[in-house]
C-alpha cells in the first residue's frame, strides 16, 4: 500500500471539500477557491474532517495515480488555506526587478527591459530589487511562473549572473585562467 496515499488529509476549520460526480473535488478555504478532476479509478471520500483517497486494486499504474491523487488534493487543501510562495534572487552588477502596476520589469544584461505580465491566480512582489516573491494558491502554476521568470535569464556558472531560485546552489566554475 502506498505510505503516501494511504495517509488521510486533515481538513482544517474554515475549509470546506466537496466531491462530485467523476471525482470532480472541490476545495475552498480562506485564500480561493481550487478545483480538480481527479482519476476515475480512485475513491475520494470525506469522512469526520478527514479526506480519504482509495484505489481499487494493487495494479501498478493504480498504485502510482493513489500516491499522485492524494498529494493533488493535500497541495489543494494547502493552497486555500496557507498558499504557496517562491522566493526568487536577481545577481549580477545592473541587474534588477522592479515592480510596475501589475508587470514585474527586469534589467538582466539585455538591451531591453524585459516585462513579464502577472497572471490570474498569481500575485509579484518585489521587496527589494534583488529579490522576487511570487505568491499563489495553485502550486503548480507558482511554481511554473516561477521557472518561466528564471527562464528569462538563468544563472551562468562563472559569475553566478541571472536570476535563481533562493535556495538554488550554482556549481561555480574556473574562467580559462584557473589551473
Amino acid at each position: 500500500m502506498s505510505r503516501i496515499g494511504r495517509a488521510p488529509i486533515a481538513i482544517p476549520a474554515g475549509v470546506t471539500v466537496t466531491v462530485g460526480e467523476k471525482n470532480h473535488v472541490t476545495v475552498k478555504g480562506p485564500k480561493g477557491e481550487l478545483e480538480m478532476t481527479a482519476v476515475p479509478q480512485m475513491t475520494i471520500k470525506v469522512e469526520d474532517g478527514h479526506l480519504i483517497v482509495t484505489r481499487p486494486d494493487d495494479e501498478k499504474e493504480n498504485r502510482a495515480l493513489h500516491g499522485l491523487t492524494r498529494s493533488l488534493l493535500h497541495n489543494m487543501v494547502v493552497g486555500v488555506t496557507e498558499g504557496f510562495t517562491k522566493n526568487l534572487e536577481v545577481n549580477g552588477v545592473g541587474y534588477r526587478a522592479a515592480k510596475e502596476g501589475k508587470k514585474l520589469v527586469l534589467n538582466v544584461g539585455f538591451s531591453h527591459q524585459v516585462n513579464v505580465d502577472e497572471i490570474d491566480g498569481i500575485t509579484i512582489d518585489v521587496p527589494n530589487p534583488n529579490s522576487i516573491v511570487i505568491h499563489g494558491i495553485d502550486k503548480q502554476k507558482v511554481g511554473q511562473f516561477a521557472a518561466e521568470v528564471r527562464g528569462i535569464k538563468p544563472p551562468e556558472p562563472y559569475k553566478g549572473k541571472g536570476i535563481k531560485y533562493a535556495d538554488e546552489v550554482i556549481r561555480r566554475k574556473e574562467g580559462k585562467t584557473g589551473k
